[in-house]
């Protein structure tokens, strides 16, 4: 398991999509931006390049010719998922404080990089990891209609998040109004947010290996 990790990771993914979470995680520097965006340029560009990498290399047939089980292969290939989420995660929360402390005064419309704002980005990449995966294992190659599906899927929860956070008075509070600055609060609300990220990826996992087992290749 670990030698196929590092075969994904040293073959299969360009180190580009290493540097890109610190490229768009500056994006966290703009006054009040609408900060959903910033994660979302990895399930909107890293994504559907990297699956169309492996498509292109053929990494499928390599994968199976080599000595390892079918679960092997999707619990590598999901953990450069998650890898590269917690990346770009990282980037976004370290661009995000330098962000907090150069406008601490500033009002903001959309979210504020809070730390409960951090467990609302978990739950959003777990709904775009449980679309994409389970689609995905489908054939383990057509990544077009589970690519796109999962970045609606993401988007939809981003928009009604922002939605909810400009017109529902609870959770304004929580986020932008007295309970923002109230870290047992915000704490909890990340800690969820990671319980559901990675509920909702284990299950896609399980999923994706029962798709997996029935494809013929």
């Amino acid at each position: 398991m670990y030698n196929l990790l590092l075969k994904e990771l040293k073959l299969g993914v360009s180190p580009f999509y290493f540097l890109l979470p610190f490229i768009t995680g500056t994006l966290m520097l703009v006054p009040a931006w609408l900060y959903f965006v910033v994660l979302l340029y990895f399930c909107c560009i890293t994504i559907p390049n990297l699956l169309a990498g492996y498509k292109s290399q053929n990494d499928l047939i390599f994968s199976i010719m080599i000595p390892v089980t079918k679960k092997d292969i999707i619990k590598a290939r999901v953990a450069v998922i998650v890898i590269l989420e917690l990346l770009h995660i990282v980037a976004a929360v370290i661009y995000g404080m330098i962000s907090i402390s150069l406008y601490p005064n500033l009002n903001y419309f959309f979210y504020k990089p809070t730390i409960g704002f951090w467990g609302l980005c978990f739950i959003m990449l777990a709904i775009f990891n449980i679309i994409l995966i389970s689609m995905y294992y489908k054939t383990a190659y057509k990544y077009g209609a589970a690519t796109v599906t999962s970045i609606i899927g993401a988007v939809l929860f981003a928009g009604g998040a922002e939605w909810l956070g400009i017109k529902n008075s609870f959770v304004f509070d929580l986020f932008k109004g007295a309970s923002a600055d109230n870290m047992a609060i915000q704490i909890s609300i990340l800690i969820a947010g990671i319980a559901v990220f990675a509920i909702f990826t284990i299950i896609a996992y399980n999923i994706a290996i029962i798709q997996f087992e029935k494809v013929d290749i």
